[in-house]
């Protein structure tokens, strides 16, 4: 048997010999071996530790004879830890005690004074049994995690323009490693498209791919949402649940808008990747994983590290290797391909004939300016391909785009490059064109609307 291999043991029993006994023989095998003599202290223990195996005595001071408090403890036991392995001892078992043990969910029963050799090989099979019982527990939490970001369909990557040419090549480098990569650009210019691809092209092709809007994730629920929790860790912990971090274990972990995090989330999430390791809210107990990270965020990391808003140790462990995703605008070569894409994505979802770009809509969209991207891009066909009766799309359909002359969009640019200022106001623009519906203006910008209403509060709008 390998040292340490029965991880952390709990042995209850009022009998200081038998403690004694047992914590020799097993701290060469355990990672810890926690004695108690007194087992109204179950609750207490259970509530505040994990416990890979518990040794069990079936008879206390009270009555040393027929197991009845041992089964009352089994029981306890179990109300705080269902999945819990308990090894039941006493010196006055017999066939029919033991059968009873097991049916009320004992793992095995061991008679004192015990072999050595009998007990090891016991706490051995015992501890398999608890390790197959977390696997099965990890991957139906796994599932669960997963099937929140479950899609009907996938996006793919459009591109004959020289920037994406040229991002293609990098990807395509990138992909066969498993260096984390920092992907940055405005909204909606696909960059979780780009996670994907990534993950796609990757060794870790056949493992899952975690999505985490960061922007979305509040400070108290952060250590919830990505190291999971232990039932009862707080309030509304009704369930253990394991995080978004543990249910990537062995594939891609995406972490979208990476910008938003707090000072003590960073040192939180710095931590992990770190250590590459977590652990549970409510827990002491560590559990190492094993993530190819990639992140993205539009906002200017190296400048906010300048002004003390972002760690550079977080930005150095995350930018191994850093992606520029070009603005629609940059690329558009590109723009006839999304449009035929998207019509034909859509005239299967509606179940619709397919309808295509008449030359004055491929004009028009031409010089819209696209603040919001290829999500808006898509929204807008989405739009015009359902409320048009037509097979081919006019300018007429695409009405809602405001028109913004070319040398005025320049102008407006050239006069004033500061970042902030741009972001806020392209946020006044959108909360006027939605009359104030933060929704619809938070999607048509490609945020959450926690990551809105944080940016109305920075810019005191």
């Amino acid at each position: 048997m390998e040292e340490q291999s029965l991880g952390r043991i709990l042995v209850i029993d009022d009998n200081e010999d038998v403690l004694f006994s047992a914590k020799m023989l097993l701290r060469k095998y355990a990672k810890e071996v926690v004695m108690e003599k007194n087992p109204k202290k179950i609750p207490f223990l259970l509530s505040n530790e994990e416990f890979d195996l518990i040794l069990l005595d079936m008879n206390f001071s009270q009555d040393i004879t027929s197991g009845q408090e041992g089964f009352y403890w089994l029981r306890e036991v179990q109300k705080y830890d269902p999945s819990a392995v308990v090894v039941m001892i006493t010196a006055f078992g017999d066939v029919e005690m033991a059968v009873k043990a097991l049916k009320e969910g004992a793992t095995d029963f061991v008679l004192k004074p015990w072999q050595n050799e009998k007990l090891l090989a016991t706490l051995s099979a015992a501890a398999k049994l608890r390790n197959s019982y977390q696997e099965v527990s990890r991957l139906r939490e796994a599932n669960r995690t997963l099937s929140t970001q479950l899609t009907t369909g996938k996006d793919i990557i459009q591109g004959r323009s020289s920037a994406m040419r040229q991002l293609f090549s990098i990807i395509d480098k990138v992909a066969k490693t498993d260096a984390d990569v920092l992907l940055l650009g405005e909204n909606g210019t696909g960059k979780e498209v780009i996670a994907r691809t990534i993950h796609d092209r990757s060794s870790r092709a056949d493992k899952v791919f975690v999505t985490v809007d960061m922007g979305a994730v509040t400070e108290s629920l952060f250590e919830s949402e990505l190291f999971g929790h232990k039932k009862g860790a707080f309030t509304d912990a009704k369930e253990d649940r394991i995080g978004r971090i543990e249910a990537a274990n062995g594939g891609t972990l995406f972490l979208d808008e990476i910008g938003n995090l707090s000072p003590a989330m960073q040192a939180k999430l710095l931590t992990v990747l770190q250590r590459r390791e977590i652990i549970r809210v409510g827990t002491n107990i560590s559990v190492p994983v094993n993530v190819r990270l990639i992140c993205a965020t539009n906002m200017p990391l190296k400048e906010m590290v300048q002004r003390n808003e972002f760690r550079q140790d977080l930005l150095y462990r995350i930018n191994t290797v850093e992606l520029q995703l070009p603005a629609l605008r940059e690329r558009m070569d590109d723009l006839p391909l999304f449009a035929e894409h998207f019509l034909d994505v859509y005239a299967r979802k509606y179940k619709q004939p397919l309808k295509r770009l008449g030359p004055d809509a491929l004009e028009k969209l031409r010089r819209y300016s696209w603040p919001g991207n290829v999500r808006e891009l898509q929204h807008a066909l989405e739009r015009a391909s359902i409320m048009s009766d037509n097979r081919e799309l006019s300018e007429d359909d695409f009405f809602f785009l405001a028109e913004e002359a070319v040398s005025e969009r320049q102008e407006t640019v050239l006069q004033n490059l500061d970042l902030d200022h741009l972001e806020r106001d392209a946020v006044q623009r959108a909360l006027q064109k939605h009359d104030g519906n933060i929704s619809k203006a938070a999607k048509e910008l490609g945020l959450s609307r926690g990551a809105l209403y944080r940016r109305l509060e920075k810019y005191e709008l």
